[in-house]
């Protein structure tokens, strides 16, 4: 027979780790007597992190001790209590091999469906003092799973646990986690997993992204089910030498550079929205690394990139002032996950200042191929002056059949003309979103300005538009994932305080940070965060890929070795030492 030999709960608190305050509910204790287990969690308890853990797919998260006796013989301890792992049900029996997703269990007054395995992250290696214990936990089999609360009742040590009814499909709980996080991902059980109605909606899209990578013609690599995306590699690695074929003024402070391979070869098409790295060597100042997107036609044989003169900007200065025609620049292939999505939904592009330019890649991939797709330009910038592409744009939307544009300018001169040049005196901004009549069950592309996305995604989501459906690009360094790390002062990116490593040369591309690898850093993701480079991650220890990232050149080696590897071109961070000079796309 079954038993429940302990319930657990435990409140969020804050925890000191490697200088920060994490909040965290890892922490879980021992009650006496009944508790009452309602739809959410048990009386008692609480998670710190909703997007990790907890809803109603993860009310209650269930460890079995015989998992317990397996970690003491392997980590040689004899220190744990129940509670240990974070669950709040320690039971005796239910393995992780044999319960199946959908099965229904009986325990005391309440009744539980089991939804999916445990997603381990971090914090379980703080609590259990191992870092790299989520990892392990995959790697053995052994993660535990989530109840659904189908019927609220009390429950207390003690109980028996009854089986009432059995999944469907017969997968069980290891099985379904070494479907997503190990190698291989073969369609018949994607599909059969997916049959599965008790299966929680995250690990419902994860197989659905595999099925759908798995049923891709081309070279996808990667875990699109952890990263959301399947992408063919870079067309090549590291840079390659581009000649400056023209450079052309687009307004009074954009000017575009048109580059050929200097090898005249073919170019690969480029996906409409996506970037490449440029490496610029000016005579007086190191090299200088800059992230720009192509703005061009994604079937032309040049690549044209468009870059907005700044104020003590180092790399448009040197465009602008000593790159001449002819002359040679490095470029990475083009890269990015900002790109047009297929299909026929309507197409929506808001974008302000140099924000224009991944978008009018898309404009050009819609033109070139005809398209009947409704399509909305929406732009914003100060004045004509300062509004580049007007009549390439206005070309582009005239050969679109169901194209509709709104030009916002928020100081016009007074050679601009309303009803010619712009259709506005305003600001892009929700307000004007508010007055027109878009579709809202369109894909939204935005770029511009930080705030400008902010506000104008809030406001997107406030007119009825679905979040899914909209898409971002920021330049410069991105926005960080740290999962339950205090919010402190983001400060801008900088070389590591204290001795200066001695190592090999770490570049953070979009961060234009260029500093010297050293040995005390046990991951690329230490020293990117000792430089205060925003990163991404969740595990720390190669299982999730929220810390996949571009690497446009230089190579790594993995310690430990993830789970799963990443796509080709991309470095999972938190595991990850260079083996030379790199440069990441950070």
């Amino acid at each position: 027979m079954v038993r429940l030999l302990s319930v657990n709960v435990g409140l969020p608190r804050d925890v000191e780790w490697q200088g920060r305050t994490v909040n965290t509910a890892i922490w879980k204790s021992p009650v006496d007597g009944p508790r009452m287990v309602r739809r959410l969690n048990i009386d008692g308890d609480g998670q710190a992190d909703l997007a990790g853990h907890g809803g109603e797919h993860r009310a209650v998260f269930v460890y079995q001790i015989d998992s317990y006796r397996y970690w003491e013989s392997h980590l040689g301890r004899s220190d744990f209590v129940h509670g240990q792992f974070g669950e709040n049900f320690t039971v005796d029996g239910l393995p992780d091999a044999e319960v199946c997703i959908g099965d229904r269990y009986r325990i005391g007054g309440a009744l539980f469906e089991v939804t999916q395995p445990r997603v381990t992250c971090y914090r379980l290696g703080i609590r259990m003092g191992v870092p790299e214990m989520a990892a392990l936990l995959v790697a053995h089999g052994r993660p535990g799973f989530y109840l659904r609360v189908l019927a609220e009742g009390e429950v207390q040590a003690g109980d028996d646990v009854i089986q009432t009814a059995s999944g469907k499909e017969d997968m069980t709980v290891s099985e379904i986690n070494a479907l997503l996080y190990k190698p291989g991902h073969p369609r018949d059980r994607l599909k059969r997993a997916l049959a599965i109605p008790a299966l929680s909606a995250g690990w419902r899209s994860s197989f659905e992204a595999l099925l759908l990578q798995s049923g891709e013609v081309g070279s996808s690599t990667g875990n699109a089910g952890l990263t959301g995306l399947s992408r063919p590699g870079p067309a090549w690695h590291g840079f390659r030498p581009f000649r400056v074929l023209r450079k052309a003024p687009e307004s009074d402070r954009v000017m575009s550079l048109e580059l050929e391979p200097t090898d005249r070869k073919p170019l690969a098409d480029f996906l409409p929205g996506q970037f490449v790295v440029l490496e610029l060597k000016p005579q007086s100042a190191p090299r200088l690394l800059r992230s720009y997107s192509l703005s061009g036609e994604p079937k032309a044989r040049h690549y044209r990139v468009s870059i907005k003169r700044e104020l003590h900007g180092a790399a448009s200065s040197y465009v602008s002032e000593e790159l001449n025609v002819g002359d040679i620049v490095q470029a990475s292939a083009p890269r990015g996950s900002f790109t047009l999505l297929p299909g026929e939904t309507p197409v929506v592009m808001l974008s302000a200042g140099i924000g224009v330019t991944p978008v009018l890649a898309m404009l050009h991939a819609l033109a070139d191929e005809q398209s009947k797709r409704k399509t909305w330009w929406l732009y914003g910038a100060r004045s004509g002056r300062e509004h580049p592409f007007a009549e390439e744009v206005r070309g582009l939307l005239r050969s679109l059949p169901n194209a509709r544009s709104q030009i916002c300018y928020s100081s016009p001169d007074a050679s601009d003309r309303p009803g010619i040049d712009f259709d506005a005196h305003c600001r892009l901004d929700v307000a004007t979103l508010e007055k027109l009549d878009f579709p809202r069950d369109g894909d939204f592309y935005l770029c511009g300005p930080s705030k400008f996305m902010s506000d104008l995604t809030a406001g997107l989501v406030r007119l009825g538009v679905e979040p899914s459906r909209i898409h971002t690009e920021m330049f410069g360094a991105g926005s960080s994932i740290t999962p339950g790390i205090a919010a402190s002062p983001r400060r801008p990116p900088h070389a590591p305080e204290g001795t200066a490593g001695s190592g090999v040369l770490v570049s953070f591309a979009r961060s234009g940070l260029n500093v010297r690898w050293n040995l005390k850093y046990h991951s690329l993701l230490e020293l990117a965060e000792a430089c205060d480079v925003p990163a991404r991650w969740s595990c720390r220890t190669g299982v999730c890929h929220t810390c996949e990232t571009g690497i446009v050149s230089g190579s790594v080696s993995y310690e430990p070795s993830p789970i799963d590897a990443a796509a080709d071109g991309n470095v999972l961070l938190c595991c990850s030492q260079p083996t030379g000079d790199i440069v990441i796309d950070l």
